[in-house]
């Protein structure tokens, strides 16, 4: 990991120094704390934790403060929500108190960016899925670098963070009951395997998006995805509705073993997104049940 200057960050400092480079990060780290855990008091309980391990850590080769610091309090702030108790130790050096300026700056950016409503929403999913979620949607870490703090492969932590933005926006968007989602998806089978293009348009939102492999691709427009769609007439024989996270989805599975999968967001009775998921690792994050 490199910083701007591309220097970097010497090892050896005094604790006044290390405390005064701690300071330049502590509003983003309780941001990231909060967002991750909830609760003020935890957050501060992982930022202490992370001061605790910079002034035990050889940090002589570390180029990039924030960085290093924003994946220890992950990584705390994980364990924290996997246990969620609070384990004390007593500190080897006092963590640096914050100045009022920067404590009033972090309290005001914490009520700006902290929504109760999202937070009921983060609460419910697992620790992984929270974390990639956080870590990537709302502070930009790359998935190559959450893969290792969730002990995931990129593709598997990319998985884990569309797991979570699906049950964030499921929780923000009306329902579409399952009856309803289902005569969706067996229209769109329906259509593929006639390899009637207008039929798949007809099931679609005029802008839906689809996505491949968390966004490593991505298609717009009912019309533009349909084109390419119908190309798989001949694999839909082996496509069947399915359910992941309490949506109707739609698996292709030749010879039993699932090879993709489409899951679907739903606007009334059109398909509003659509996310392909076709890497094994992200396949096997997702739990996937049959519907009869």
């Amino acid at each position: 990991m490199g910083n701007a200057a591309g220097t970097p960050y010497a090892g050896g400092k005094a604790v006044t120094e290390l405390a005064a480079a701690f300071e330049e990060h502590r509003g983003h780290l309780r941001l990231v704390a909060h967002r991750m855990l909830g609760s003020a008091t935890e957050a501060d309980d992982a930022v202490q934790e992370a001061w605790l391990k910079l002034t035990r850590a050889d940090t002589s080769a570390v180029e990039n403060l924030r960085a290093w610091l924003t994946t220890v309090v992950a990584r705390v702030c994980l364990d924290m929500l996997r246990t969620r108790t609070s384990r004390r130790e007593e500190p080897l050096a006092a963590a640096p108190e914050p100045t009022v300026a920067s404590r009033a700056t972090a309290d005001r950016e914490l009520a700006d960016s902290v929504g109760l409503a999202l937070l009921v929403v983060l609460d419910k999913l697992d620790p992984a899925e929270r974390l990639a979620f956080v870590l990537h949607d709302l502070f930009a870490m790359p998935f190559d670098e959450i893969a290792p703090i969730v002990g995931r492969s990129t593709a598997a932590a990319r998985q884990l963070a569309s797991r979570a933005r699906r049950r964030v926006q499921g929780a923000s968007a009306p329902e579409v009951d399952l009856a309803t989602q289902r005569r969706v998806v067996d229209a769109f089978i329906a259509a593929l395997r006639a390899g009637d293009m207008e039929a798949l348009v007809a099931v679609l939102d005029p802008d839906v998006v689809a996505r491949v492999d968390g966004g490593a691709s991505q298609i717009r427009g009912a019309r533009e995805w349909a084109r390419g769609a119908v190309a798989f007439q001949r694999a839909a024989e082996h496509m069947r509705p399915v359910l992941i996270d309490g949506r109707v989805a739609l698996a292709l599975a030749p010879g039993g073993k699932i090879a993709r999968v489409l899951v679907f967001g739903f606007a009334g009775a059109t398909i509003r997104e659509a996310e392909v998921v076709t890497e094994p690792d992200a396949l096997s994050e997702l739990a996937i049940e049959d519907l009869p």
